[in-house]
């Protein structure tokens, strides 16, 4: 039988440059799929990258080690990248936080175990807040692994391991890639995990890999589908209707917003639980901005006893109270002194809902459960007009005299007023925590803290990136403690070099004043420096910086409406000089309880 392939009619004889089975023409037709075509630009560089732009990314933080420089080339080389590079490892990981926040995903790329280990703080912090974020790390050669060689930047082994095992439990995924065959598949997974489970992730590139092509790089890459989780039908039915019965049953119900609001995106199914209900809803500090406070039955932050005004007594007071996505620690329940009982607590978290300390339901989504929940609720406003009749307007702070040294209450005033919806507010750990707390936030306005790990310092790095994220958008006000500002102050500079406008107050109260409510002593006191005069040679006439030093309220008021008005496009960092025992009375409560759960004796044996 007479087969013909193709264009194969009075085909010659094979030369020796034709392919076998076809004739010495351009007319063939193979039988078999021809193998993709590898181009330079089919490399695990260029894919990762462009990986990262899939799922939101448009800035890395990095420091370039020996190990990333050549995965750094091809994160430059993709246009819709930007590499933003940092003083340091731990501000590139808190930058990464920062911009995770407000983008939804961030990264950082470092090099192999002294980039790694410097960054994992940061990790840490990220894993706690339940942030995606894609640590890269440029690894060995990997023609290394498995070998007895003793590599620099390592502890002095022949096991590069040890970096691995640091981060294996501060992320949700480790991928180590020193091979081709796998590389995509687990870049791939890394990051969709990342996205997926709302974790950091880890991800080791060997350094001779990132520019090399390969055939599974050689198409574009396929946008990811996270499947979307699913609620057990069953489980939320039993769920909504156990909770609906105890509610509705209820004189004095309240909703408290809790910090997992954010990895389960039910801030507007919380709204819509509030509208259905009457509830009045508060939040606890760190669900602080995942709530909106122009919401007509917003009552404020639940702190136990360091709490918004008349919040607490109305919280406290409920026969049920409606917990979404809480984180119950030390530092939010004030030192383990709330006054709540479990048997009048539903507690809902992401994919769990326990009803008055009894029945429990798995498998519920939090959005799927509130949602279905204020379709059940009889309307019921009696805790919310408890609150109107108790509640007085806040008083003002006391004006301050002529060249009266400025106090830190009226300092926060003065912040307050510069609010608005186009502005985001970043608080450090410290005194901050509790003044940022009392602030009103107009809707739209950002704000953001770090209060379940507490990392002093993060804001710096976390202002960089939030700032970046917003750029054009928001402005970022950051409000820093001295004793926080020295320990990752340097990366002001990558502020200017990426022209942010962001506002810094400097609080420079002479020392670590949280530390100081909780434990005093010498180590609480720190070195001063002239901050204002640090960041103006970190300026060093490139870029646009304004700085002030402010005493008195007069100085604050003019620099404010300087940082405002004429030098809004400027990165504006103002010095304020307060009393070093000037604290909010939060604080001092809240210190002293602190204080108390820290100094419990053991137990007896």
């Amino acid at each position: 039988m007479d087969t013909r392939i193709g264009s194969v009619d009075a085909a010659a004889e094979p030369t020796a440059k034709s392919v076998l089975g076809c004739p010495p023409t351009a007319h063939c037709n193979h039988i078999a799929p021809s193998a993709p075509v590898v181009t330079p630009e089919a490399n695990l560089g260029r894919h990762l990258a462009r990986r990262l732009v899939q799922v939101g990314v448009r800035d890395v933080f990095s420091v370039p080690g020996d190990f990333n420089l050549t995965l750094l080339d091809h994160l430059i080389a993709e246009p819709n990248l930007r590499l933003i590079g940092c003083c340091n490892e731990l501000n590139a990981g808190y930058a990464a936080d920062g911009y995770a926040r407000a983008r939804g995903v961030g990264a950082c790329v470092v090099t192999f175990t002294v980039g790694g280990l410097s960054v994992l703080n940061a990790i840490a912090g990220a894993y706690s807040e339940n942030l995606p974020l894609i640590c890269i790390v440029g690894g060995p050669n990997s023609n290394d692994y498995g070998t007895s060689r003793v590599l620099h930047h390592t502890i002095g082994l022949p096991d590069f391991s040890q970096e691995l095992r640091c981060f294996q439990t501060v992320t949700c995924f480790q991928a180590v890639v020193n091979n081709l065959e796998d590389a995509h598949e687990l870049i791939d997974t890394a990051i969709s995990t990342a996205v997926k489970e709302s974790k950091p992730v880890y991800i080791s590139i060997s350094c001779n890999l990132a520019a090399i092509s390969y055939p599974t790089f050689s198409r574009e890459p396929v946008p990811f589908s996270i499947a979307p989780k699913l609620s057990n039908q069953m489980g939320l039915a039993a769920a909504v209707e156990a909770t609906a019965e105890f509610l509705n049953k209820a004189v004095k119900p309240v909703i408290v917003g809790g910090p997992r609001i954010r990895v389960a995106k039910s801030g507007n199914a919380l709204v819509e639980l509030a509208d259905a209900s009457g509830y009045p809803v508060a939040v606890m500090p760190s669900a602080k901005g995942l709530v909106p406070e122009h919401h007509p039955r917003f009552i404020g932050t639940y702190w136990g006893a360091v709490s918004t005004s008349f919040c607490a007594e109305i919280v406290e007071s409920a026969d049920a109270y409606v917990f979404v996505g809480p984180i119950f620690n030390d530092y939010s329940s004030v030192g383990y002194s709330l006054l709540l009982k479990k048997e009048k607590a539903i507690i809902v978290q992401p994919d769990r809902v326990v009803v008055a300390n009894g029945p429990a339901f798995g498998c519920v989504l939090m959005k799927d459960f509130l949602r279905a929940l204020a379709k059940r609720l009889n309307k019921n406003s009696t805790a919310y007009e408890n609150y109107q009749r108790i509640f007085v307007p806040d008083g003002q702070p006391l004006q301050c005299a002529p060249k009266e040294p400025l106090r830190v209450n009226v300092l926060f005033r003065h912040i307050q007023n510069m609010l608005s919806g186009d502005s985001a507010v970043i608080a450090e750990t410290g005194d901050s925590w509790f003044n940022c707390q009392k602030m009103k936030l107009p809707e739209g306005c950002g704000y953001e803290f770090q209060m379940q790990y507490g990392s002093i310092g993060w804001s710096v790095g976390a202002t960089l990136g939030y700032a970046q994220a917003v750029k054009g958008a928001k402005r970022v006000i950051a409000c820093i403690g001295d004793g926080s500002f020295q320990v990752t102050a340097q990366d002001v500079s990558t502020m200017l070099r990426c022209g942010q406008n962001s506002i810094i107050f400097l609080i420079n109260n002479g020392g670590y004043t949280i530390e100081v409510e909780i434990h005093d002593g010498p180590y609480n006191v720190i070195k001063n420096w002239d901050y204002t005069a640090l960041v103006d040679a970190i300026h060093n006439g490139e870029g646009k910086c304004w700085t002030a030093k402010v005493r008195y309220e007069e100085e604050l008021k003019e620099a404010i409406a300087t940082a405002l008005g004429p030098k809004q496009d400027c990165l504006c960092f103002i010095e304020i000089i307060v009393h070093k025992d000037d604290t909010s009375k939060e604080l001092l409560e809240w210190g002293s309880r602190v204080c108390s759960a820290n100094s419990r004796p053991p137990n007896p044996q």
